[in-house]
């Protein structure tokens, strides 16, 4: 069983960056998909942006795409250009390709961090 831990979070001005890490522990199995998810109070956990370790794919959702990266190296979350609707608890979480892809979709997804609060004020 690996264990995630998510680190980074905090409270930033609209137009202020984050970075999020996301460190494995417990396993010496890597999965191939990692990504992060958000939920904010009320509302469903969103996919956010996925990496597929093996091939170095990243994929990043609409909603934060030219603002959000997530590095191919450690799997960690450049947010720049924070908006107050990016307001949410982050999830890092490990999974496994379906048909060769590293979705957003949170069936493909058995290993979840416990979260890192982020906070965008306007």
């Amino acid at each position: 069983q690996v264990q995630l831990m998510e680190s980074g979070g905090g409270s930033v001005q609209a137009g202020g960056s984050l970075r999020l890490s996301c460190v494995a522990s417990g396993s010496h199995y890597r999965s191939n998909c990692m990504a992060w998810f958000r939920q904010a109070p009320g509302e469903e956990r969103e996919g956010v942006a996925s990496l597929y370790y093996n091939h170095g794919f990243t994929y990043v959702a609409d909603s934060v795409k030219g603002r959000f990266t997530i590095s191919q190296d450690d799997a960690s979350l450049q947010m720049n250009s924070l908006k107050p609707e990016d307001t949410a608890m982050y999830y890092c979480a490990a999974g496994f390709p379906d048909y060769g892809r590293c979705t957003l979709n949170l069936k493909d997804y058995n290993n979840w961090g416990q979260g890192t609060q982020v906070t965008v004020s306007s």
